[in-house]
């Protein structure tokens, strides 16, 4: 962890020049005093580091001292720079060492790509989680799938599918790990057929004393490839057509979109717009319940039978209320 921390010091000196003590220290979650041990280390070994006391004072490197690093094109320090905003990395337990890599990097890249870099960090956010993620229900932690895709070992899963009141048990062969808009999946062979578990069905989790049999010249990428087309270009959808109200189609279009089968009416005048939905199954249009009287469903009959059925429960769940006699105020006490 030293020889980690003496690096991560010599490139951030490198990198920024003159820095304060205790921001260095806040950067690398050390004390002061410890910063100032490091110091000393590194001149001992022959780094040309000093201290200046004083407000404006701070730990440099002597000019024109540099280790020897090789640079990167601008394009490409951009590029890293942006995928260390992605957050991925989080999950897995790695920003310590994202942080750490990135600060080797901008010291390795010529100087007048650094300022390019610097401001990508600064400018470009990407937030790869939904808005609508909810709160995850309790499952494996991630660094147990993690552990397994790495050791390259088989794999037992107590999983719960979708709708299921109990987990099964699955003896799978995993190829990795898929960020996907912020859920995460892992991508195993169950039985020699490519297979996706949304890792937070996952209950537990039990790496096998028996070695992976992944298909030969099979990847995570060929894998992954073939469930995502599964899944967004599924066979035998139930056509469902709705319109919509103009003033909450582009809600509509941010919760539902991943539904639509053509692209909604963009223009057109009238108080309502057409869409066109597909489902795996017709109880899924009990979805569009959630719109209340801003969509309504025009077809197939037996999607409009059955939200009329559940709007009729959930109507009887909510009487209104009796009116309260004239002249004797609320109905409640």
């Amino acid at each position: 962890m030293k020889s980690d921390r003496l690096l991560s010091i010599l490139l951030l000196l490198q990198t920024r020049g003159q820095v304060p003590a205790h921001e260095l220290a806040d950067r690398l979650e050390v004390s002061v005093r410890t910063i100032y041990r490091d110091i000393e280390a590194l001149s001992a070994s022959g780094v040309p580091v000093y201290a200046e006391r004083g407000r404006h004072g701070g730990i440099a490197l002597l000019p024109g001292y540099r280790t020897d690093v090789t640079g990167l094109t601008a394009d490409e320090s951009r590029a890293l720079f942006i995928l260390g905003s992605q957050g991925a990395h989080a999950a897995l337990g790695l920003d310590a060492a994202l942080g750490s890599a990135l600060r080797k990097v901008m010291a390795a890249l010529p100087e007048p790509h650094r300022p390019a870099a610097e401001l990508t960090s600064r400018r470009i956010l990407v937030d790869s989680s939904r808005w609508t993620r909810g709160v995850p229900a309790a499952a494996v932690e991630l660094d147990v799938l993690q552990d397994a895709v790495f050791a390259d070992c088989r794999l037992r899963l107590r999983y719960r599918h979708s709708g299921a009141t109990e987990p099964k048990t699955y003896t799978v062969d995993p190829y990795g790990l898929v960020s996907k808009a912020g859920i995460w999946y892992l991508v195993a062979d169950r039985d020699g057929e490519p297979r996706l578990f949304r890792a937070d069905r996952v209950r537990s989790a039990a790496l096998l004393d028996e070695p992976v049999q992944r298909r030969p010249g099979v990847e995570l990428a060929d894998a992954w490839e073939v469930l995502r087309r599964q899944v967004e270009e599924r066979p035998g959808l139930v056509a469902v057509t709705a319109r919509v109200r103009r003033e909450r189609l582009d809600m509509f279009l941010r919760l539902c979109g991943g539904a639509l089968t053509e692209p909604p009416e963009s223009a057109g005048e009238g108080e309502w717009a057409t869409v066109r939905l597909g489902y795996g199954d017709v109880r899924e249009a009990r979805t569009l319940l959630a719109f209340v009287d801003t969509v309504e469903v025009l077809d197939p009959p037996e999607a409009r039978a059955l939200l009329a059925r559940d709007a009729a429960a959930i109507s009887a769940l909510y009487p209104p209320e009796p009116a309260a006699p004239e002249g004797s105020g609320s109905a409640r006490p």
